[in-house]
């Protein structure tokens, strides 16, 4: 987990060295362990080093081949760097190090960006070829790694690093709003558009890369997801996973650190721990609650039965309201899946024992886990009548109140593409626009976002489809970038076996029925876990990392201090505070669940403050 930040200008008057500095700074959590930084003309390179593999100096960045014209910062793990270190000296090309980053170098001179395609493992970089003054910018296929980049700078310079925030130091920078990235974020409780929460400031997309030349910015794809099932058994597709995640956990325990592994109660973590089979995991819970809310003690009787030792820490609800704000400063844009906040305490306690950590993240997308995939038998029987029929009966439902019967008859006279944006839906669209102000209503629908990413499944099954929307949004917008930045807010690497080229290769060939059925989802990675689970563990039904916020604003103590959140001046110049406060009153009095509501709002509220309002502390990790 390194931190990577950069710039090309052409403004002379700057000091270069002194602002590269400053915004490596900023990120000193991703790398605490050393860190440089490189001026070449209009290029400057920053990087923050956490060590994980060659310990040497010889691996410090940034790296140079050997005559210095090509520089390179990188953040991940080239987990088959070994094998493309032996093909590369076979070539001729002479290492200098043991590192997996020397071979990005060494492979751009001898393939040029088709180096990306046999990369193997988590990356962003930046590769400045000074012969040919080329900045190549890079992110890896299902975007593990963060990579950001703007020109919204008074002298058009462009900024790119691992998180906005070390943007701020940036002289040029101009810290806007992004007005139209609030009302997607409502109901996707992520960032949900290419363009963040600060305006002019992008994402660069999983699989794709950046030639930065002669001040013009292309941007092209060069890998992506691919569902062409192929029938065969299920007994051949569980070997096939056997074998291939086995590969997978085995390269991602490459380390020159101590690896230990998340656990939760779930089949995912279990299965990479059993796989794994570390000295240590790790899991968190909360307090006063057992089983759905804290299952760390399910995790603790596994790690008894694989013998390792569990490590558990309990957080209180003080804990988790004090620590919103740092949370929030360490995600860049506002986010509000709640399990960002455990994840942040179990990656704090992981940190004082291990330095890598695997963890289960992507097998609900890669081998379908969500229930959002599975159909009813209901729905399955309502489907057979015709189509052209079921449209007429939903749009008829949709003028009746709603309920659960009008919602099941208007679901089924709907295409997937038109009910399916992915696993986070929080505001309905009708809710969203209620509680805005005007100025913040004008941006896309969820339908509007997600619609390129179903013309690129177009003909494919509905569980397909799904699958693919939720990789391209749900995962890099969600679960990967809290992983990220949670992980790297105590200064740890956390690695995704499941989330591998090859195991994605293997899994995009399995037939939909094998994911989801009647049985269960992720039915074949189940029969797959338990060859090295116990049954409870394996056929575990998935319930995600629930947090009980939904029972603390019930309490006066935690509604009182939401509701002056609501209720003050920042609120007024988003929100229209009467609706939210109708939200706040109903859950507190226990006449509707507003709990996603009001908690997505809540951190939209204390991100914003924490970024545009105590401008003084915007680049210290402090919290207000």
């Amino acid at each position: 987990m390194c931190g990577i930040v950069g710039f090309s200008t052409n403004t002379i008057e700057i000091d270069k060295s002194s602002i590269i500095q400053d915004m490596m700074n900023t990120i000193g959590h991703r790398g605490p362990d050393s860190d440089g930084y490189f001026v070449d003309g209009n290029v400057t390179l920053g990087f923050r080093r956490l060590q994980i593999i060659d310990l040497t100096t010889d691996a410090s960045q940034p790296m140079f081949n050997e005559d210095d014209s090509i520089s390179l910062i990188f953040n991940g793990e080239i987990y088959n760097y070994q094998s493309l270190m032996d093909e590369l000296k076979e070539k001729g090309h002479v290492f200098k190090s043991q590192s997996d980053t020397e071979v990005i170098i060494h492979g751009y001179e001898e393939y040029g960006v088709d180096i990306l395609q046999k990369l193997r493992g988590m990356f962003a970089f930046a590769l400045w070829d000074k012969k040919t003054e080329t900045l190549l910018i890079a992110r890896d296929f299902f975007g593990i790694k963060p990579l950001y980049y703007t020109q919204n700078t008074t002298d058009n310079s462009l900024l790119f690093g691992s998180e906005i925030k070390s943007f701020l130091k940036f002289p040029g920078f101009q810290k806007e709003l992004n007005k139209k990235a609030l009302k997607p974020y409502l109901t996707f409780q992520y960032s949900a558009l290419d363009e963040t929460f600060f305006k002019g400031v992008y994402k660069l997309r999983p699989g794709h890369y950046m030639i930065f030349k002669n001040g013009e910015m292309d941007i092209k794809p060069y890998w992506d997801v691919n569902f062409e099932t192929e029938e065969n058994t299920l007994e051949f597709y569980v070997e096939k996973i056997k074998e291939t995640m086995q590969e997978s956990v085995n390269y991602h325990r490459i380390s020159d650190v101590k690896v230990g592994s998340f656990l939760s109660g779930g089949v995912d973590s279990s299965y990479i721990t059993a796989l794994l089979k570390p000295d240590k995991t790790f899991s968190v819970g909360f307090e006063d609650y057992e089983g759905i809310f804290n299952e760390t003690n399910i995790a603790a009787d596994l790690s008894k039965q694989l013998g390792i030792e569990n490590h558990k820490k309990i957080i209180s609800a003080d804990e988790f309201f004090d620590v919103i704000p740092t949370v929030q400063y360490h995600m860049d844009e506002p986010q509000s899946n709640l399990s960002s906040v455990p994840l942040y305490f179990l990656a704090e306690l992981a940190s004082k024992h291990a330095t890598v950590l695997l963890s289960g993240e992507g097998a609900d997308e890669i081998f379908g886990g969500y229930a959002w995939y599975e159909t009813s038998k209901k729905m399955r029987a309502y489907e057979k009548v015709p189509f052209f029929l079921r449209r007429v009966v939903s749009n008829i439902f949709k003028a009746l109140p709603e309920n659960r019967l009008t919602s099941f008859f208007i679901k089924g006279g709907q295409k997937v593409e038109e009910k399916f944006i992915g696993q986070a839906k929080v505001f309905e669209e009708k809710d969203a626009l209620k509680i805005l102000r005007d100025d913040f209503q004008d941006a896309p629908t969820p339908v509007d976002i997600v619609r390129e990413s179903y013309k690129k499944v177009a003909g494919k099954d509905n569980v397909s489809k799904m699958q693919y929307v939720d990789m391209k949004h749900w995962l890099p917008g969600d679960i990967l970038l809290k992983a990220d930045k949670m992980s790297s807010a105590h200064s740890i690497e956390l690695r995704v076996p499941f989330l591998d080229k090859e195991v994605m290769e293997m899994a995009g060939k399995i037939p939909a029925h094998l994911k989801v059925n009647d049985i269960d989802t992720k039915y074949v990675l189940r029969k797959a876990a338990n060859e090295v689970l116990p049954d409870e563990w394996a056929n575990r039904p998935k319930v995600g990392f629930p947090v009980p916020f939904r029972d603390w604003i019930k309490q006066a103590k935690y509604y009182n201090r939401v509701r002056e959140v609501f209720e003050s001046d920042i609120a007024k110049e988003f929100f229209q505070v009467d609706e939210l406060i109708k939200f706040l009153d109903e859950h507190y009095h226990g006449q509707e669940n507003r709990a996603r509501y009001i908690w997505t709002v809540y951190v939209f509220l204390v991100w914003y403050k924490r970024f545009f309002v105590d401008v003084d502390n915007a680049g210290e990790d402090k919290a207000v």
